[in-house]
């Protein structure tokens, strides 16, 4: 299953795709930025499918213009662990989108971790020892080379790359600064630019400790932000207070609450459920019997 740390860190380069200039520059590769970018293919996106029961599909593909140089392709691979199957997949991708595309191709993959980051920029060799056939040399952008922002200015800069560093950074010590950094320079942007940012990196922080820091983040610096990720903050502080009201109600009545009811009210996310069993609370001779259904 593809999860949002594994969608966010490649569909950022589609939403800003001048971004892989400047993280190619952080690297210390010279790409220009793009004069313009379509995403390859608009049929099936990025089906690298064969005639044979085999699927094969990067994880997001541009095709990027430049002035000077020739046109190029753009494959980005989002990373969340080694896998040794993969590098025989990219190899596999950039012949098939050569031949495809007759452009050359590139291969970016992000990583979220510095353990797979440096097992991915590892160059690969296919073929005898005595003679290797080919040579993979992917580009890796993750915790071990992208730039830890955390001056809000320097953030305010350049949106796109403090985004794909907070991204990036997410097991980082430093990733309250880094995260405080972004929402202080989005205090003043439009909801254009604000609220994919914000969406993408609560994405992007999926599951990690980092993430219910970014939502109190967004909750308090940007108060007035309208989205999903603000409805949920604002549902989640909702039921929170809800829960300790419930508690609050069978504690004063001297209403002994086992361990596991407690966690049950606790856990609950529903302030309609948790409204309901508060009305039970008031009156229920145990705490289990704010659970019965009516």
């Amino acid at each position: 299953m593809v999860s949002s740390p594994h969608e966010a860190m490649h569909r950022i380069f589609q939403e800003h795709p001048d971004l892989f200039s400047r993280v190619s520059e952080v690297l210390g590769v010279d790409f220009g930025p793009p004069t313009s970018v379509t995403v390859l293919p608009t049929d099936r996106p990025t089906d690298l499918t064969e005639a044979r029961p085999l699927e094969r599909r990067v994880d997001t593909l541009l095709r990027l213009e430049t002035e000077d140089d020739e046109p190029l392709l753009l494959a980005v691979e989002a990373q969340g662990k080694k896998d040794p199957d993969k590098p025989a997949s990219w190899a596999y991708y950039a012949s098939y989108l050569l031949t495809k595309y007759r452009l050359q191709p590139i291969l970016l993959v992000v990583c979220q971790d510095r353990a797979t980051a440096e097992w991915a920029a590892r160059p690969v060799h296919f073929g005898p020892r005595q003679w290797p056939l080919l040579t993979l040399r992917p580009l890796v952008a993750g915790p071990h080379n992208m730039p830890v922002i955390t001056d809000p200015a320097e953030a305010r800069k350049d949106l796109a790359l403090a985004t794909l560093s907070a991204i990036t950074h997410g097991r980082d010590p430093d990733i309250g600064a880094i995260l405080k950094a972004v929402t202080t320079a989005l205090q003043d942007a439009p909801d254009a630019v604000k609220n994919p940012i914000i969406e993408f990196i609560s994405q992007g922080l999926g599951e990690l400790p980092a993430a219910a820091l970014w939502r109190k983040l967004v909750a308090v610096d940007l108060s007035f932000y309208k989205s999903p990720l603000f409805e949920e903050v604002r549902d989640e502080g909702r039921a929170q207070r809800a829960a300790e009201d419930v508690l609050a109600v069978l504690a004063e009545r001297g209403i002994d609450v086992p361990e596991d009811a407690r966690e049950r009210i606790s856990g609950c996310g529903d302030p309609e459920v948790l409204r309901r069993w508060l009305r039970r609370a008031v009156t229920a001779p145990a705490a289990e019997d704010i659970f019965v259904v009516d």
